[in-house]
């Protein structure tokens, strides 16, 4: 009787350490589970978060781009103005520089070479037949009432402010001495130079009937040179209006 109520104990107590065992497997698999969805729940709200905040900084980084390439295309308009600009005053310099003799220049036009006449074969005033200073100005004003555009003297350029003068025997152009024969270049419109100063009753006419020797070359194409002005323009006392 003792024996069988302690089998039957011994029993209860098997069976009551399955079903603890089986519960205590359970739970422990569900705490399990259940911790694995917390830690992938988790790690995808990092991930999530992690991509919003890329996004964000892209986002910035694109709207600063956008933004530099306004002002880059602003510098580019700037640029382009000014050079267009720099471009227009370069070729309103040059065109100056043309007008006022500081550059070197050349084209069609006539070449004008006078000497002193012969005594020994013309037996007129031996004044007349000497090449002056007044006779240089006056074909040069010829020259430029007939439309020539650039005129040197023996290598010295005619400018707006060239003076012309005679000192004893020595003509001087430009403060530099110059002697026989004068070679006169100009650049202009050949043809009419070249009528202007050759009618009857021209200045070079009334010349040549003195005894002055005179050739004239008519170029119609580039081939007459002028050179460039080399003193320095200074003034004194003009100064701008404000």
């Amino acid at each position: 009787m003792k024996q069988t109520n302690k089998l039957t104990v011994c029993i209860i107590l098997g069976v009551m350490c399955v079903f603890l065992t089986a519960g205590i497997f359970i739970q422990v698999r569900t705490v399990s589970s259940s911790t694995t969805t917390v830690g992938r729940t988790h790690a995808e709200n990092e991930l999530r978060d992690s991509v919003l905040r890329w996004k964000e900084k892209y986002e910035n980084a694109y709207q600063k781009l956008e933004k530099k390439e306004e002002e880059l295309e602003k510098l580019r308009n700037q640029v382009s103005n000014s050079s267009d600009s720099a471009s227009g005053l370069s070729t309103s310099l040059e065109e100056y520089n043309k007008l006022l003799g500081y550059t070197d220049v050349k084209g069609p036009g006539i070449v004008i070479t006078l000497k002193d006449g012969d005594s020994s074969i013309f037996k007129g005033p031996t004044n007349s037949i000497i090449v002056h200073d007044e006779d240089l100005f006056n074909v040069v004003n010829a020259l430029k009432n007939a439309g020539a555009e650039a005129i040197s003297i023996n290598g010295q350029r005619i400018t707006s402010r060239t003076g012309i003068s005679c000192v004893g025997n020595v003509i001087t152009v430009n403060g530099q001495k110059i002697g026989a024969p004068f070679v006169i270049n100009a650049i202009g419109p050949a043809v009419q130079l070249h009528s202007s100063l050759t009618m009857p009753g021209g200045y070079l006419s009334l010349m040549e009937a003195g005894g002055v020797q005179i050739q004239i070359d008519q170029f119609e194409k580039s081939t007459v040179e002028v050179p460039k002005f080399e003193g320095i323009y200074k003034t004194e006392y003009v100064s701008n209006i404000e």
